[in-house]
């Protein structure tokens, strides 16, 4: 299955090889190096070593993708390529879309999955993902949570795994249980619950940072069913009650239950069949209180995919053919502490759909992938909104050697299109907005247009095993991007004219979601990891610069583009790979378009240490010299919040089985 990762015993030398795992993201069952696209991957040793409290800590040191909080480490906000907010990137686990988005002074895109329950994350940059559904013009991040077979091993029925962590920055706790039950070789199935309880952490500077504590309780189940030898059925549930604060009086909880399915076929004697299908239900409760008096927004995503893929030939070419098709609906309520609903975030909905073919084309050293999508949309509240068009892709990868060190060598050129369309919040909100000596109205666009990104891509692969002895390997991946987005949408403000509506009301200033802007983003991605066994090390770069350019021809710098980053990271594994010590270096460069955000360093430690099979003991010092730092694509509407200063986390993990 797509999940397994297969091994391999050489006949001659008897040396075990583990084979790259299969990505999420692929719909005809590639690795990582094999894609024509900048994908990473995060699993296994790489997942247990970051010992990662939230999204944030995921994804350390991966290039393009950087993830933030505005000093709430409860809620999470994905930036790809200087991308975010608003569905630009598309977040999905186990097939279902994280679409909530609420308009306000803190993190508009709300997401959390608790790393626990986390087995796999694959990041797409770039359209290039656009079997993935519409909207995704920066990229797509799929979590695969744990199912039974990744848990349990092939000799067990029944395992039970605790595990106990602590952090020295707030006081945290974690608590986390996962056990699995194997009925026989057709059913089995998994659960999982964490506990996390966290104060106010302290920045580098030494500085509490007010109402950065939070609670969290979440849960995870899921079954697989194998109903004949070629199918599979798993059903999954995912939830949580997230509880934080953002000031002495205003107090969040965020509730979510996310269901999911999904069933497939495949047979490697019918070459022509290889379905599979997925749907999912999404429901996020955001309940908020100001001084007791509440108020709440309720996302229900509704979502249906399903595509085949088929392999052939033609001649002296091999073929995979997909063909597929997706839905998504989102209905969102708001309700306002003064009653009825938050013009902010107006009461509406979104439907979004599509259909795709890609052909993958192989003869002997070249490579060809060429897809086209079709999206259409509509939005409906006050009044109807909708859209269509046509996205292409087309990828070409050369491997000119066949022999010697540079037989994994793949070159390839890409050129692909995403569709984003406008969300009920943009088109739709509405209301006055007020500060000291200062209020504006927002006025509502029900006629923006739908963002389209145009992104072009030069990048290498390459992939080497038994370089200098017969255990190491080596994967390297690296890409230059050029990303022009029409139509960007942004929110200015302009005066209030007399006569205007905003005058009308008493302000002096309106705001409007428009297309005001043309974003241009582009940069350098690398990101390559060697593994000798004894000692391994990994490099990863992000390089990015962005600006945009109004109706006038005035350009100006992105808010959102993140700092370039430079990350070193290296080990050493002792005792026959029972202990590994280890540490990372990143260096970050702040971007033109911030006004607050400096250049900073990060050095981390950490080591894991495992008697056996069944216990596991960890420990990490993040941010090792108690650097004061702020991402430069925050939210400082709210203040300046920095990150999280000396923090040291100490873990450990008992497991049983039979």
């Amino acid at each position: 299955m797509a999940q397994e990762a297969p091994i391999l015993v050489s006949e001659v030398s008897g040396n075990v090889t583990l084979l790259d795992r299969i990505t999420v993201v692929s719909r005809t069952g590639e690795s990582a190096l094999d894609t024509l696209a900048s994908v990473s991957q995060i699993s296994g040793e790489e997942l247990e070593r970051r010992m990662a409290t939230n999204a944030n800590d995921i994804f350390f040191g991966v290039p393009g993708i950087k993830v933030y909080s505005d000093g709430r480490p409860a809620v999470s906000n994905i930036n790809i390529r200087g991308l975010q907010d608003a569905g630009r990137v598309s977040v999905i686990v186990d097939g279902a879309r994280q679409n909530f988005h609420k308009a306000g002074h803190e993190v508009s895109r709300m997401f959390w999955l608790d790393p626990q329950l986390v087995e796999q994350v694959d990041v797409i940059r770039g359209p290039s993902a656009n079997t993935f559904g519409s909207g995704a013009i920066g990229g797509v991040v799929y979590f695969e949570t744990k199912k039974p077979d990744d848990f349990l091993r092939e000799d067990e029925n029944y395992a039970l795994s605790l595990t106990g962590r602590y952090e020295s920055n707030g006081s945290g706790w974690t608590t986390s249980a996962i056990g699995a039950f194997r009925f026989n070789e057709a059913a089995s199935i998994l659960g999982n619950v964490v506990w996390r309880d966290y104060g106010d952490y302290k920045d580098g500077g030494g500085t509490r940072v007010e109402n950065s504590g939070f609670d969290v309780l979440s849960g995870h189940i899921k079954g697989t069913f194998k109903p004949t030898e070629h199918s599979e059925l798993t059903l999954g549930w995912t939830g949580s009650r997230d509880e934080w604060s953002s000031t002495a009086t205003r107090d969040y909880r965020l509730d979510s239950d996310t269901f999911t399915g999904e069933f497939k076929i495949s047979d490697a004697e019918e070459k022509w069949i290889n379905l599979n299908i997925k749907g999912a239900v999404n429901e996020l409760d955001l309940s908020q209180w100001d001084s007791g008096v509440g108020s709440g927004y309720d996302l229900r995503t509704s979502s249906f995919d399903i595509w085949n893929s088929s392999y052939f030939e033609t001649g002296m070419i091999a073929h995979e053919l997909t063909v597929g098709g997706d839905w998504v609906y989102d209905d969102f309520t708001s309700r306002a502490a003064s009653g009825g609903a938050d013009t902010y975030n107006p009461v509406g909905t979104r439907q979004v759909w599509g259909a795709y073919v890609q052909d993958k084309l192989t003869y002997d050293w070249l490579e060809i992938v060429a897809g086209l999508r079709y999206d259409s949309y509509e939005l409906e509240a006050t009044s109807k909104n909708s859209g269509d068009r046509f996205s292409p892709r087309l990828s070409v990868g050369v491997s000119p050697f066949k022999e010697g060190v540079l037989s994994g060598l793949q070159v390839y050129g890409s050129y692909s299109e995403g569709y984003r369309a406008p969300n009920t919040s943009e088109a739709y909100i509405t209301g006055g907005h007020s500060f000291p000596g200062f209020s504006f109205a927002f006025l509502p666009n029900p006629d923006l247009k739908p963002e389209t990104g145009k992104t072009w891509e030069a990048g290498v692969n390459y992939t080497a095993d038994g370089l200098f002895n017969p255990e190491d390997t080596l994967r390297l991946k690296a890409a230059y991007f050029h990303n022009d987005i029409k139509d960007y949408i942004t929110i200015p403000t302009f005066p209030a004219f007399p006569g205007s509506e905003c005058a009308s009301l008493g302000h002096t200033m309106c705001a409007q979601y428009q297309n005001l802007y043309a974003a241009e983003i582009q940069g350098f991605e690398l990101e390559s990891r060697y593994d000798a066994g004894r000692y391994f090390a990994g490099l990863g770069v992000s390089i990015i610069d962005g600006h945009q350019t109004d109706r006038d021809g005035v350009t100006s710098d992105l808010t959102t583009i993140p700092a370039a980053s430079v990350t070193l990271d290296g080990g050493m594994r002792f005792l026959e790979r029972r202990l590994t010590l280890g540490g990372e270096v990143q260096f970050n460069k702040a971007p033109s378009g911030s006004a607050f955000a400096e250049d900073y360093t990060l050095v981390n430690l950490y080591a894991n240490y495992q008697p056996n099979e069944n216990l596991r003991f960890d420990l990490r010092v993040d941010n090792l010299f108690d650097k004061r730092y702020v991402l430069p694509i925050v939210d400082v509407s709210d203040g300046v919040h920095a990150q999280p200063g000396l923090t040291v986390k100490l873990g450990a993990t008992m497991r049983f089985g039979g």
